[in-house]
């Protein structure tokens, strides 16, 4: 497709999908009341409207909103194109997604069978009234859940990624044999050093970072409104008292009455019903952020976050650009009857062991349940969920794997040699940083500096390139480990790094 054409397809698609929003409605109901101003003249009505929403500060809310789509829709494709093929170009990655869901959703229901718990089922009225009283002190209740294991954890995932092969791909052809050194063994194109250079030109030495020089200038990004301008803005980082409201902005997350309404119908649904993924969910935040020195005061935050995020059909949204497809399960046991399909959870998102860490971070930055489930969950329709399915995407986990290796073999490659010979591949050890975005590994205010990133760059690529530099840092007591245990012992804490400084130096101090 040509530019013009591309373009007029992505102008239609916004259009057709800000139509339906209560926004359009909102802007529909100004435009229409600003009628009555003395100002507005029929001869000129057109302008005086467009002049009136540009001041009152609507035409800023189109634009934010219309930024936001571009972030998290997919480009247009060809008209021909294969739905399919437009989630996931390569097929063996669409393969082997496939392949894992089913496995994945095989565990869930064979926990279902084997407990003898519904995957669903309607409250009893007083176990409703009991959970409506406890609501915001859940934290307080210890069910049982000892029957209960998280569906898979990060390790059982590396290894499917360790397995990806392309078929059509000769790697005898490689041009050097470093291909063969690490474990992710699929040819994708990842940046190396001089492209990130270019692309992180913000972070270099002599630029200011917050979190490292206190003095680095705070424009009045937040006052404008201006979603782009604070998405600029957070690439050098965020002032901890601006941090709630730039990251709002940029994830054009609000707190309206709509939203407030939205969560408070999730909650209802909490209460009515029971899943057997509520259970998965507890298991995961007493397992990690109970035990967490930064996160555990925010348990009962967790559950009612995550409780309602399971809920949640409209992340059902993010499927269409997400290599993943929802799971389903069959009602009244029609296993096969696709009119007895209904998609399990609701929100099509199985939770894994780790999962609840996604959202402990945000409650330092929000404390206002409604206003947290917000920015939460287009943190991961937009990020997080790239970091649990299997796609070619440069911000998947399986680029950020090979990106992670291909960092290391080129900048240290005596270090990634011995520690492959001593069984220790690195990316077994990073893979669960990774796959977390480091959440529960870094002390909370260095863990908001790289989120701040995150967001500036819309990419999850500074993930890799931290987990290379935080190697780097370690690299002189790695050289003389012997084993993966004793690597594992070095790498064990990494609450005292400090995030900015290990990338400046690992990008720009690193001679090519």
């Amino acid at each position: 497709m040509d530019e013009g054409t591309e373009l007029s397809l992505t102008i239609a698609q916004i259009v057709q999908r800000l139509k339906g929003s209560h926004l359009h409605s909102q802007i529909e109901r100004q435009a229409k009341e600003c009628l009555h101003h003395p100002e507005i003249k029929l001869e000129s009505l057109k302008e005086d409207v467009r002049s009136f929403l540009k001041t009152s500060g609507w035409e800023r809310k189109l634009q934010n909103a219309v930024y936001r789509e571009l972030h998290v829709h997919l480009p247009p494709s060809h008209p021909a194109a294969p739905p399919e093929h437009v989630k996931e170009p390569l097929a063996y990655m669409r393969k082997a997604q496939t392949s894992w869901e089913k496995r994945v959703l095989k565990s869930l229901n064979s926990m279902s069978t084997e407990l003898g718990v519904p995957l669903a089922r309607m409250r009893p009225a007083v176990e409703q009234k009991e959970l409506t009283n406890k609501w915001n002190e859940m934290g307080t209740d210890e069910p049982d859940l000892s029957r209960f294991r998280p569906v898979y954890a990060p390790k059982d995932f590396l290894e499917v990624l360790i397995s990806l092969r392309n078929p059509n791909h000769d790697s005898s052809e490689d041009v050097s044999t470093r291909s063969h050194w690490g474990l992710i063994q699929v040819p994708l194109n990842v940046r190396d050093i001089p492209q990130l250079r270019q692309v992180y030109s913000e972070l270099n030495l002599t630029t200011g970072q917050l979190g490292i020089d206190d003095h680095a200038h705070i424009r009045p990004v937040v006052v404008d409104q201006d979603s782009a301008a604070a998405q600029q803005y957070s690439r050098q980082g965020c002032p901890t008292g601006l941090r709630a409201d730039l990251w709002a902005l940029i994830l054009n997350s609000t707190n309206q009455p709509p939203d407030v309404m939205h969560y408070e119908q999730l909650k209802a649904g909490v209460i009515q019903h029971d899943l057997l993924v509520d259970n998965l969910i507890y298991k995961d935040v007493k397992l990690t952020a109970s035990n967490d020195d930064y996160y555990f005061v925010f348990e009962d935050f967790l559950y009612q976050i995550l409780l309602c995020f399971s809920r949640d059909t409209a992340v059902l949204e993010h499927f269409k650009y997400n290599s993943a497809t929802p799971p389903k399960s069959y009602i009244q046991g029609k296993v096969g009857d696709e009119e007895c399909a209904v998609v399990y959870p609701p929100n099509g998102v199985i939770p894994f062991h780790g999962f609840s860490m996604y959202v402990a971070p945000l409650c330092f930055l929000y404390n206002e349940p409604s206003m947290l489930y917000s920015v939460f969950r287009e943190m991961y329709i937009r990020y997080f969920f790239r970091l649990h399915s299997i796609s070619s995407s440069p911000s998947g986990i399986v680029s950020l794997c090979l990106q992670f290796e291909r960092l290391l073999q080129t900048h240290l490659p005596q270090l990634f040699y011995h520690l492959r010979q001593i069984g220790a591949q690195p990316l077994r050890i990073a893979f669960k940083w990774m796959v977390r975005a480091f959440s529960g590994y870094l002390s909370t205010d260095q863990l908001l500096l790289l989120w701040d990133r995150i967001l500036g760059y819309d990419s999850l690529e500074v993930v890799a390139v931290l987990a290379a530099a935080v190697f780097a840092f370690r690299a002189e007591n790695l050289m003389e480990v012997t084993s993966l245990a004793s690597a594992e012992a070095v790498l064990a804490d990494l609450s005292t790094l400090k995030v900015m400084p290990l990338i400046q130096i690992f990008l720009f101090a690193t001679a090519i």
